[in-house]
C-alpha cells in the first residue's frame, strides 16, 4: 500500500479563477494604456492644430480703429442673425393667412338697406368695385398714386429701404410722424392680412408678407390689388368705388383734379374725405399735384389747370338718415346671413315716417328742455307687437357720437322694472286686488323708501303700481322669490344678466332700451315672446331671397298666461290714466305704460304701449351725472306722447288685451292698408310740412269766420233752380 495522499479533482480546479482574473486585469490595463495614449496623441494633434491656426490668424491681426470696426461688424452679424430669427418667429402666424385659397377676396359685407316699403335708406359695410382693369384706369390716376405713396415701386423688392430712411430722417427733423415709409407692397400686405394697430409685431409681419407678395405676384398685380383694396373713406374701398361715391362717375372718366383728390385719400381717408371736409381735400390734392411734378411724372404746365379748377365732390349732406338703426341692423345681418355671398340687399322693418317723427320728438324735447333739466342724451325704440322695429333713435346727434344708446347703453330702469315683479306675483297667487301693507321695511342694512317719504298702509297691488310705491314690490319679491322674477323678466326679453340682489325689485339691474321695448310688447300682444328684429328678408347679389323672417324664424312662444296679461294691462292702463304717467294720455287712444326714475335722477324712463305699438323712451347723461330732477313722468312721457300721437294717425286701432278701446273710438283717421310684410298695422303716417299746416289753419279760420249760406231750396224746385251769374 502506498503512503501518498490520494489526488482529488478539486485540487486541479483551484487555479482557474486566478487565471481568469489575471486575464481580465491585463485587458483592462491594455485598454487604459490605449485610452491614455490616444488622448495624449489627440491632445498633441489638437495643440499643433491650434498653434498652426493661431499662427495663420496672426496674419489678420488688426489694431486700433480697424479692430473696433471688426468687432462691431462681428457683433452686428451676431445680433442681426438673432434678430432675423426672432422676427421670423413673429411673422410665422401671419403666413397662415396666405395658405387660404381665397386670400385675394374679402370677407367683409356690402349691404344695401331698404325700408319696409322697399326704398333705399342707406348702406353699411364696404363699397367695392374692382371690375375695371389696370389698363383702363386713367394714366394720371396711377401716376398720382405712385408719386404720393411709392415713387420707387417698380424698383424695390417690396421694402423701399431708401424711402424708409428718408422718412425716418424727416420724422426726426420734425420730431413727429410727418412721412410714412411703407411701400405700396407693405400697405397691401396690411390691407389684406393685418390690422391697423401700430405695433412692432405688425411691422415685422408686414415686412415678411411684403416679400412674400413680391415673390408670388407681379408688380402690376400688386398695384392693381392695392388700388382696389385701399380704404378711401365714406365706406368705399378702392378707387372704383370711391370714384362712384365721391364724383358719381366711373373711374375711367376721372379728370386730373379728381384723380389727385382720390390719390390724396390714401394717407388719411377720414381726414381728407371731400364729402366731410372739402377744403382739406383740395389742399391735399394740390400736394399730390406737386408730388407728380417733383417725381417728373408731369410738368407744372400740365397740372396748372387742375390747381386752378379743383375737383368738387357730390353733396352728401343726407339730412335725416337712420344711422343708429342701420348700425344695429348691419350687426343683425352679419349674424343671420347664410351662405358665402357678402353683397346683400336687406329689406328692413323701418318705417321712414315714424323714424323721422321719433327723431324730431327726441331732438325737439332736448333742444327745448335739455339745458334747463341738465340732460344731454335720449334714446327711443318703437316696435310692433311682434317685435318688428319701426323706429330707433340712439342719441341726440349721430355725427357727434355714433354710440347707440338704444341698443348698447346699459342703464338702470328704476320703477319701469316693477311690472316684471307684479306679473310674476300675479302668476304666483296674487291679483290686482290683493292687499299688501305699505309700511317701513328693512332687509339687512337696506331700507327702501317711497318717493314722497310717506306710507299709505294697506293698499291693493293695482294702487301700489299706479302710484309706484317702492315697498310693495320689495315685499312681493320676498314672498315669491327674486329668482322667479329674474326668470320671468328673462323669458319676456331682457337679455342682460340680472343681479339677484335685494334692490332688484325697484330696478337696479341694468337693461337696454331695446330690450325694454321688446319685453313690454309681451303685454301688448297678449303674452307672446316679442324679440325685437330689423330684418324682413335678405337677397344675395343675384336677387335671390336667401333669408326671410316670415319663413325662417319659428313662431313666437307664449311666455305669459293671457289672463295674467289682461290683469297687468288693466293696472298699467291705470298708471297712465290716474298714476305717474298722466302726461302720456292721448285723447281717444287706449294706452298703458310705466314710468321709471333712478337714484339722483340719473335715468328717466317711460315705456308705454297700445294695441299697435310699444315705445320705450329714456333720458339721461352718458357720464351718469344727475339730471335736473327729470322723472319718467316728465320729459320721457311727453316725448312718448308726441311720437305716439303721430304714429296712430290714420291707422286702425287695435285693442289691448283686458282693456279694449277707449270709449267708442275705433280709429283716429279713415284709411288703412296691409303692411308690406303682410300684417295690417295701418297706413304709413305722413307729417305735414310747416307751410302746409299753416295753409290748412288759415283755411279753417276763413271757414269759421265765413257767413253761413242760406238753406237750399227743397224738392224738385231746388233741382230746377237756375244758377246765378257769378
Amino acid at each position: 500500500m502506498s503512503n501518498e495522499t490520494p489526488h482529488s479533482p478539486r485540487d486541479d480546479a483551484q487555479p482557474r479563477p486566478k487565471r481568469r482574473r489575471q486575464r481580465i486585469s491585463n485587458r483592462l490595463l491594455a485598454a487604459d494604456a490605449w485610452i491614455d495614449s490616444s488622448v495624449f496623441r489627440f491632445g498633441f494633434v489638437l495643440r499643433r492644430a491650434i498653434e498652426a491656426f493661431s499662427t495663420w490668424m496672426r496674419r489678420f491681426r488688426v489694431r486700433g480703429f480697424k479692430r473696433l470696426m471688426a468687432e462691431l461688424a462681428s457683433d452686428a452679424f451676431t445680433f442681426g442673425l438673432g434678430g432675423i430669427i426672432i422676427m421670423l418667429a413673429f411673422a410665422l402666424p401671419a403666413f397662415q393667412e396666405t395658405r387660404k385659397d381665397d386670400w385675394r377676396t374679402t370677407d367683409d359685407f356690402s349691404v344695401t338697406f331698404l325700408d319696409r316699403y322697399g326704398n333705399e335708406i342707406g348702406k353699411r359695410g364696404i363699397l367695392l368695385n374692382d371690375t375695371v382693369p389696370l389698363e383702363e384706369l386713367p394714366d394720371y390716376l396711377v401716376k398720382a398714386a405712385l408719386a404720393t405713396e411709392d415713387r420707387r415701386f417698380f424698383e424695390h423688392f417690396g421694402i423701399d429701404v431708401i424711402g424708409t430712411a428718408r422718412a425716418m430722417m424727416e420724422n426726426l427733423r420734425a420730431r413727429s410722424v410727418v412721412q410714412g415709409g411703407s411701400s405700396i407692397t407693405q400697405q397691401l400686405a396690411k390691407n389684406l392680412f393685418l390690422s391697423n394697430e401700430r405695433t412692432l409685431e405688425r411691422k415685422i409681419k408686414e415686412a415678411f408678407l411684403s416679400l412674400w407678395l413680391e415673390a408670388n405676384l407681379t408688380k402690376r398685380e400688386i398695384l392693381k390689388l392695392y388700388l382696389d383694396r385701399a380704404y378711401m373713406g365714406g365706406g368705399a374701398f378702392g378707387v372704383g368705388a370711391a370714384s362712384e361715391f365721391y364724383f358719381g362717375k366711373s373711374v375711367r372718366n376721372l379728370t386730373l383734379a379728381e384723380s389727385a383728390m382720390l390719390a390724396g385719400l390714401f394717407k388719411a381717408p377720414t381726414k381728407f374725405a371731400p364729402h366731410v371736409n372739402l377744403p382739406a381735400a383740395r389742399l391735399r390734392a394740390n400736394e399730390v399735384l406737386t408730388n407728380m411734378v417733383q417725381a417728373d411724372f408731369m410738368t407744372e404746365g400740365q397740372v396748372i389747370g387742375a390747381r386752378r379748377n379743383p375737383a368738387t365732390a357730390i353733396d352728401r349732406s343726407k339730412g335725416q338718415v337712420p344711422d343708429h338703426f342701420l348700425d344695429w341692423a348691419f350687426e343683425e345681418v352679419k349674424k343671420i346671413a347664410p351662405g358665402n355671398d357678402r353683397i346683400l340687399t336687406v329689406r328692413t322693418s323701418l318705417d321712414p315716417g315714424l323714424q323721422r317723427q321719433a327723431e324730431d320728438a327726441v331732438q325737439s324735447t332736448l333742444r327745448q328742455h335739455g339745458e334747463a333739466y341738465r340732460v344731454k342724451q335720449a334714446a327711443m325704440v318703437s316696435v310692433l307687437p311682434d317685435g318688428a322695429v319701426r323706429a330707433m333713435v340712439g342719441g341726440m346727434d349721430y355725427g357727434a357720437s355714433q354710440f347707440n344708446r338704444a341698443t348698447n347703453a346699459l342703464r338702470q330702469p328704476g320703477s319701469s322694472f316693477k311690472p316684471f315683479v307684479y306679473i310674476t306675483a300675479f302668476m304666483n297667487g296674487f291679483s290686482p286686488d290683493s292687499i299688501v301693507p305699505d309700511r317701513p321695511l328693512c332687509i339687512g342694512n337696506w331700507c327702501p323708501r317711497n318717493y314722497g317719504r310717506s306710507y299709505r298702509g294697506p293698499v291693493s297691488l293695482k294702487l301700489a303700481l299706479t302710484k309706484s310705491i317702492n315697498t310693495i314690490p320689495v315685499r312681493l319679491a320676498q314672498a315669491i322669490g327674486r329668482k322667479k322674477i329674474i326668470a320671468t323678466a328673462s323669458a319676456m326679453g331682457l337679455t342682460h344678466q340680472l343681479e339677484d340682489v335685494v334692490t332688484l325689485p325697484i330696478g337696479t339691474s341694468e337693461v337696454t332700451v331695446l330690450d325694454m321695448a321688446g319685453a313690454y310688447s309681451v303685454f301688448s300682444n297678449g303674452g307672446m315672446k316679442a324679440t325685437p328684429y330689423a330684418v324682413l328678408e335678405i337677397k344675395n347679389s343675384a336677387g335671390t331671397t336667401i333669408w326671410s323672417h316670415a319663413r325662417d324664424v319659428p313662431p313666437p312662444e307664449r311666455v305669459l298666461p293671457l289672463d295674467k296679461v289682461e290683469q297687468m294691462n288693466d293696472v298699467l292702463h291705470n298708471v297712465v290714466v290716474a298714476g305717474t304717467g298722466r302726461r302720456a294720455i292721448i285723447d281717444g287712444l287706449t294706452s298703458a305704460g310705466k314710468t321709471g326714475t333712478t337714484q339722483a335722477y340719473r335715468d328717466a324712463w317711460f315705456i308705454g304701449y297700445t294695441g299697435n305699438y310699444t315705445t320705450a323712451v329714456w333720458f339721461g347723461n352718458d357720464d351718469y351725472t344727475p339730471t335736473g330732477r327729470v322723472t319718467g313722468g316728465s320729459l320721457p312721457a311727453m316725448t312718448w306722447k308726441t311720437y305716439m300721437e303721430y304714429a296712430h294717425t290714420g291707422i286702425d286701432l287695435l285693442p289691448l288685451p283686458g282693456v279694449g278701446l277707449e270709449g267708442d273710438a275705433k280709429r283716429i283717421a279713415s284709411t288703412t292698408k296691409p303692411d308690406a310684410d303682410g300684417q295690417s298695422y295701418g297706413d304709413r303716417p305722413r307729417l305735414l310740412s310747416q307751410q302746409s299746416a299753416e295753409v290748412i289753419r288759415g283755411i279753417g279760420a276763413l271757414l269759421r269766420n265765413a257767413t253761413p249760406l242760406p238753406p237750399a231750396p227743397s224738392g224738385q224746385a231746388a233741382l230746377a233752380a237756375p244758377a246765378k251769374d257769378s
